[in-house]
């Protein structure tokens, strides 16, 4: 299983030109990928720099016919011109999608920071390493306050799907909407988190909880003597004149053993961040 996640700033690269087609080039020649996760994608969203207000999610999923595109709107309102302006995160799968879930995750109001709404979204896939949930989202940059609920939200949901996952049995009807896919406590997560390698919150999203699965930093894993590679303002220093690390991927304990490779790519200026790649087999 190769999988790239990459934050692609609604497709706009370090020459203020947004171009879908180059997000999806990029991503092909970094990697035969399986899995793309994707944030800030944007639809309807005219006053975005270098935006004509596309539907970034459609044309997204029509550049990858062979995959199922899951879309995930952390924001969805009613547009100037009467369409819905749509912000947001998206999943395209080469495996089939087995379930979707989309979370709404908490922003306790802070009135000294602004802020965006977030989510995260969850696709559990039918993998070569068995059914997988592969989460991502794009956590709060201004307000550290709602930083930390939103982790501890995220660390709540997987707890509750590894409950699941554990229980022998647990009362179930057959048929309709009460009907579950089949639990896995296996997971992998990805995303732009907003925060760095040394942040508290990198470490307590790795910590123990109840019976999770733990997660863990697949680069650390791997390299644990090395630092992470930047993954964001590496090649646009005006927004960023500061470069920084921010984007990782997580996978529970049970999947390390088939991580073997991660891979940071530092070539492209496709997006304001750098796509991260891991390989699992």
């Amino acid at each position: 299983m190769k999988l790239i996640t990459w934050n692609i700033q609604w497709c706009r690269g370090a020459d203020g030109k947004v171009e879908p087609q180059r997000i999806v080039s990029h991503a092909r020649s970094l990697a035969d990928f399986d899995v793309l996760c994707l944030q800030e994608v944007a639809a309807n969203f005219d006053d975005l720099p270098g935006s004509a207000g596309e539907n970034q999610f459609e044309i997204l999923a029509e550049l990858l016919p062979g995959y199922t595109a899951v879309p995930g709107a952390a924001i969805d309102r009613l547009g100037a011109n009467g369409g819905r302006q749509v912000f947001g995160n998206m999943i395209l799968s080469r495996y089939p999608v087995l379930s979707v879930a989309r979370m709404q995750l908490p922003a306790p109001f802070d009135p000294k920071r602004p802020s965006m709404p977030r989510m995260l979204l969850e696709a559990t896939l039918h993998t070569p390493l068995g059914p997988v949930r592969v989460m991502t989202t794009h956590l709060e940059y201004y307000s550290a306050r709602q930083r930390a609920t939103q982790v501890e939200a995220i660390r709540q949901h997987h707890a509750e799907a590894c409950d699941w996952a554990g229980a022998a049995t647990h009362p179930e009807k057959s048929s309709g909407p009460f009907r579950r896919v089949a639990p896995t406590r296996s997971a992998i997560l990805t995303a732009d988190f907003n925060f760095k390698p040394d942040d508290p919150l990198h470490a307590r999203m790795q910590a123990r909880e109840r019976n999770a699965s733990r997660f863990v930093d697949v680069w650390q894993h791997l390299h644990p003597d090395v630092a992470h590679p930047l993954t964001l303002g590496l090649h646009d220093r005006r927004q960023w004149p500061t470069p920084m690390t921010c984007d990782f991927i997580y996978a529970t304990e049970d999947l390390l053993p088939h991580l073997r490779a991660v891979q940071v790519d530092r070539t492209t200026d496709a997006s304001d961040h750098q796509p991260v790649l891991a390989v699992f087999e």
